[in-house]
């Protein structure tokens, strides 16, 4: 005799699913359980049952793949300034649509209760981070920036200064997009070229 129900598979994606509706329309604070299980056609009880708390909840959200950003590529048109600040322009793009915003800003409400959200929240990050790092590096070998330049820091600056703006609600518009751009590469273009 088996202990308990099994996890129904179905129910189980319609909870993920509708957690993270529920994320992009209340952001983290508001979640509601109640609301999650209404949408998701299922008993308050059965979500408490699988998942103790709402950081758990969002933590497999992450792990099953229903939070994520699209992982932005970068063009390699030969200039690297040029590629990169287009690839920050349509990271804010992206960030200025409401849903998106919200995603982010949840995620980082719930990685800062939980730790498998962090440790997700971080890979998601990394993946992103790697993506400029390797346009930097070629524009590194293209002698357009300075030979050593520390390009995991670059890209890390460029991926925190946007979160920032996203986690504080703060415009990024084209003038915040064009002084990063401004900002980053008056560190580390090679005046040699």
């Amino acid at each position: 005799m088996a202990v308990g129900r099994a996890r129904s598979e179905a129910s189980r994606r319609a909870i993920l699913l509708a957690t993270r509706d529920e994320l992009t329309e209340q952001g983290y604070d508001r979640l509601s359980i109640d609301r999650i299980a209404t949408a998701a056609g299922v008993g308050k009880q059965t979500i408490y049952r699988w998942y103790p708390s709402k950081s758990e909840l969002v933590a497999d959200c992450l792990v099953e793949g229903y939070i994520v950003r699209p992982i932005l590529t970068t063009s390699d048109t030969g200039d690297v300034r040029r590629d990169i600040t287009a690839w920050i322009e349509a990271f804010a793009e992206q960030s200025r649509v409401p849903a998106a915003a919200s995603l982010t800003r949840a995620i980082t409400a719930a990685a800062a209760e939980n730790t498998a959200v962090a440790a997700h929240f971080q890979e998601q990050v990394r993946v992103t981070q790697d993506v400029l790092v390797g346009r930097l590096r070629a524009g590194i070998e293209a002698g357009q920036l300075r030979p050593g330049t520390a390009v995991a820091t670059v890209a890390e600056t460029i991926v925190g200064a946007l979160l920032y703006r996203i986690l504080t609600r703060q415009d990024l518009g084209d003038a915040f997009v064009a002084d990063l751009a401004d900002l980053v590469f008056a560190g580390v273009l090679d005046s040699r070229g």
